[in-house]
């Protein structure tokens, strides 16, 4: 593949954080849903995750017109830090608080990282040798996710959550010092030095084109619904079992499912608009099933949904950046954190209103779900309108050509 040194050092940081983040997503989740198995506890947990991966993702993007990459790393891989070091010592009698506590540094961390891979693969060019870099990145994400499960399970059950801590220690050790060897890639070059940061990410400056502004309600709508999925597809797994193996495992056969839907996606010659309906239809389906929560309906819902994201990100994602790519690097920046400051708005909306779901049957549950596909169904709309009148072909992304 040829890549340069400094992408495979690109590469080595995200094989690390995708351990970690891996890990995060399922077993610390795992962890505060053992102590008294409260839905509350863990959307408290994701709430304030969210809440901190919006600000930290804001101030990243603010701090790479004076700083690189390597400094929002840096501060992704303290921030995962000093969440493991809480997470071994903070103990504390007030559970929200405790709870809190850890979320803040949880999303410091994705936020900062989401930060600089985002904006510095939007503003750096679409070379072969990106094209690389991405088929690289992503056989590294699939072989984690199928890996790290497994081997974190093995660990908790070897030595504790505590060894599997200090284990995660390890990895933001070699993310930081990895850091400090990143290619040097930030936005003072591009940076327009008549306006200040505040200028640059006002409303009227950075929604010039009118069809840009039907991003703002398709990012409100997906954050509604991905965040319900996200979360109800972690806990049904955990409502299924407590076995740290076989929650391990479950998520093998979700990637695997994500796997077929790829195999599907690269056979089947459809356009864009119709991969996006037929996401939206697998995703509408996997939500009606969780109406009759028993284990195997469960886990049938998960793999729906999973390969319904697949399908919705893959699409959704293309379109969105496709209408960002046309602008200056600065203003691709400012829509960048605009784009993820909405979906983290309407993320913390819908954790606000699970912290009111007692369990999987009641009646704010089955509102929910028609929260989540009314807003499902809103977005092909809001698409159509961000998009020009004529058809664009569909456009593969280059790290499913590997």
């Amino acid at each position: 593949m040829g890549l340069p040194k400094e992408f495979r050092r690109l590469l080595m940081m995200n094989a690390m954080s995708f351990i970690i983040f891996i890990y995060i997503g399922i077993f610390v989740n795992l962890y505060i849903w053992e102590q008294d198995h409260r839905i509350a506890d863990v959307a408290w947990f994701n709430l304030f995750l969210f809440l901190f991966w919006a600000l930290s993702f804001t101030l990243g993007a603010r701090l790479l017109r004076r700083w690189t990459i390597r400094l929002l790393f840096g501060l992704s891989a303290l921030s995962g830090g000093t969440a493991f070091l809480l997470l071994s010592f903070l103990h504390l009698d007030n559970r929200l608080l405790w709870i809190s506590i850890i979320g803040v540094p949880v999303g410091m961390m994705w936020g900062f990282f989401s930060c600089a891979q985002n904006l510095s693969v939007s503003t750096s060019g679409k070379g072969k040798e990106f094209g690389n870099f991405f088929a690289a990145s992503n056989t590294i994400s699939q072989m984690a996710n199928m890996s790290v499960p497994i081997v974190a399970a093995q660990v908790i059950g070897w030595f504790g959550y505590s060894g599997s801590f200090s284990l995660m220690l390890l990895f933001v050790t070699g993310m930081l010092v990895t850091s400090l060897m990143l290619p040097k890639i930030s936005l003072k070059s591009t940076a327009p030095h008549q306006e200040t940061w505040r200028e640059t990410m006002k409303y009227r400056n950075v929604f010039i084109d009118s069809r840009l502004k039907w991003l703002i309600p398709s990012c409100l709508a997906a954050g509604l619904f991905l965040q319900f999925q996200g979360l109800f597809a972690l806990l049904f797994t955990f409502s299924v079992t407590e076995d740290k193996t076989i929650i391990a495992l479950l998520n093998t056969l979700y990637t695997t499912s994500s796997l077929l839907a790829l195999f599907l996606y690269r056979k089947l010659n459809f356009k864009e608009r119709s991969w996006l309906h037929a996401a939206i239809l697998m995703l509408a389906g996997g939500f009606l099933m969780m109406l009759y929560p028993v284990p195997v309906v469960l886990i049938l819902s998960n793999i729906m949904t999973t390969m319904g994201m697949f399908y919705f990100g893959t699409t959704w994602n293309a379109q969105q950046f496709r209408a960002i790519s046309h602008h200056p690097p600065e203003r691709q920046s400012s829509l960048m954190v605009w784009r993820e400051c909405l979906i983290c708005v309407t993320r913390c909306v819908m954790l606000l209103l699970i912290l009111l779901v007692k369990d999987f049957s009641g009646a704010i549950f089955v509102l929910l779900i028609a929260v989540a596909l009314s807003a499902l169904f809103s977005i092909p709309y809001f698409q159509k309108k961000m998009e020009s009148d004529e058809e664009i072909p569909p456009q593969e992304p280059s790290f499913l050509k590997a």
